[in-house]
């Protein structure tokens, strides 16, 4: 059985300010989005230029941490926030929400599309497949962190483990590790996905949406 080795969540300190290894883990994301969306995007067929990529990810990064901190005070703490609204911008102090994310992401994606003439289902395609290591990375965040715990676990498998932070003792699945290795899979699986999807683009009108279909009963 293993303990938490209780990181400590500070990466580095310039002054006054702490940079922490899950704000990292955030910036890592939106590069690896901007990387893969490069070769992407160097692909006339799937609608979406380098310059719509560059605005997506800008736009995106809003939708993300603006979805992410209103989705962790409305979802988790209604009551608290919304009798302390100013505590809402003090996202320093952590909360942040993987559904108002997604929330704040589609929004972003609709918008954009209605405002550029794209369609929504063309987006959600060219983004699926960048998104998975993205959410990996912030659960190697959670880790560090020691938080989102999975559920208890039998004290005799090898990866068992106690949070000290659950305050409770007893061993868990580390729930954060198991997705941040599923994660990068799913990329490849996507990335497979959408190269059959290249073809068949010119064998037949396959529905947009489809690869953004494979992906959201996966994540």
């Amino acid at each position: 059985m293993l303990i938490h080795p209780q990181f400590d969540p500070v990466a580095f300190s310039l002054g006054p300010l702490a940079v922490r290894w899950y704000g990292l883990m955030y910036l890592a994301g939106f590069f690896c989005f901007w990387l893969l969306g490069r070769r992407r995007s160097s692909e006339p067929w799937r609608g979406i230029s380098g310059e719509d990529l560059e605005n997506l990810l800008f736009y995106g990064i809003f939708g993300v941490i603006l979805g992410g901190r209103l989705g962790y005070c409305l979802f988790y703490q209604p009551e608290f926030y919304l009798s302390h609204p100013m505590q809402i911008l003090h996202v320093w102090e952590g909360g942040m929400s993987a559904h108002g994310g997604l929330l704040g992401v589609i929004a972003v994606m609709i918008l954009y599309g209605r405002l550029h003439g794209i369609s929504f289902w063309t987006i959600s395609d060219f983004v699926a497949p960048l998104a998975p290591l993205g959410l990996m990375l912030g659960r190697i965040g959670n880790f560090i962190n020691g938080e989102l715990w999975g559920r208890p676990a039998d004290a005799s498998l090898p990866w068992a483990m106690i949070f000290p932070q659950a305050g409770d003792g007893v061993p868990r699945h580390p729930s954060q590790r198991g997705a941040s290795a599923f994660h990068p899979a799913l990329v490849g699986l996507l990335q497979t996905e959408g190269c059959r999807l290249c073809v068949g683009a010119f064998l037949c009108r396959l529905r947009r949406g489809a690869l953004c279909g494979r992906m959201v009963p996966r994540a």
